[in-house]
């Protein structure tokens, strides 16, 4: 197979814009590149932590950063589907029926406290999530491109709260968790009073749609070796044997798994995946899509994420 020569605009433009996002989320560059990776393969991200670490600031600087448009929408019980999808209402002055687009619309969506949203609400968003669409009165009415979901919810707090069901755990490409900032990072943050970005902020990339969309393919022409792919088949076969997991990664999580692997690569300068990559990524793409079994079955993400680092110490490397 011929190696394709790495996009280099693609990787100096991601590269921008992680160090902005790094400007404003400090200390905490390998998550902000964790969810980068995540955006340049296509997909997206559940992050869960406790409030006031800086979860909807880093949805929103990474959609400036990467001259989006964002939206964000708080989940409560009582949001319907139509507050997120958009409705159908009757324009009397032109006698005919018009589609009012909603939130969802946008390139970026933060969906803050997901789990607070209805069962009804968050099936509403497995369609758009898994196929760039949404149905409405019988029509289908396509996504933006690229469209990326952010999601957050409390790990700690479960009152009046709906646990994701594993179909739509399944529709993220990652789970992160962000915790407590440095000392040095947070005593910076109080100097500083914080930063929040806004839509002119002059220091973002200018590129915007059409600079992701380059971007987003040019991490997917990354060359992943077959000896890689094996290693990294024999990691999600692994999951599958543990006996300390009682369910182990799907098809589509080693699918995804190897886009992210490809997109870590390219923003790493690589035109081709190394098992680093899948190593570092093994985690937050899968310890959502693992089960603990025993007294441990469906304890926390902490030690689904122990588990499969067990995993990866033991699966020899290629």
């Amino acid at each position: 197979m011929q190696q394709i020569a790495p996009n280099v605009s693609a990787v100096a433009w991601a590269q921008e814009a992680l160090d902005l996002v790094e400007r404003i989320v400090v200390g905490k560059r390998a998550v902000a590149e964790q969810s980068l990776v995540a955006v340049l393969g296509g997909g997206h991200v559940l992050i869960e932590d406790v409030p006031g670490v800086g979860k909807t600031t880093l949805a929103r600087t990474l959609a400036v950063a990467l001259g989006l448009r964002f939206a964000r929408v708080q989940c409560t019980s009582d949001l319907l589907p139509s507050d997120i999808l958009g409705v159908t209402i009757f324009e009397q002055s032109r006698g005919a029926f018009l589609f009012r687009p909603g939130p969802i619309f946008h390139e970026v969506v933060l969906l803050d406290e997901i789990n607070r949203a209805s069962p009804r609400t968050q099936s509403a968003l497995l369609e758009a999530m898994a196929e760039g669409t949404v149905s409405i009165d019988g029509s289908a009415h396509p996504l933006p491109r690229p469209f990326i979901v952010f999601a957050t919810q409390n790990p700690l707090e479960h009152a009046g709260t709906y646990p994701l069901p594993d179909s739509q755990l399944d529709r993220f490409l990652m789970r992160l968790s962000l915790g407590y900032p440095p000392r040095d990072a947070e005593r910076d943050l109080i100097v500083r009073d914080g930063g929040w970005p806004t839509e002119g902020d002059p220091g973002k990339p200018g590129a915007g749609v059409a600079a992701l969309l380059a971007a987003q393919a040019a991490a997917r022409a990354v060359r992943v070796d077959p000896k890689i792919a094996d290693y990294l088949l024999r990691l999600v076969e692994a999951t599958r044997q543990s006996p300390h997991l009682s369910t182990g990664a799907s098809t589509r999580g080693a699918l995804l798994l190897a886009r992210a692997v490809r997109a870590r690569a390219l923003l790493r300068g690589r035109d081709y995946a190394l098992p680093d990559d899948v190593k570092a990524l093994l985690g937050p793409c899968l310890c959502h899509r693992v089960v603990p079994s025993g007294p441990r079955r469906g304890s926390s993400t902490a030690e689904a994420e122990r588990i499969l680092a067990d995993i990866a110490e033991r699966v020899p490397l290629p």
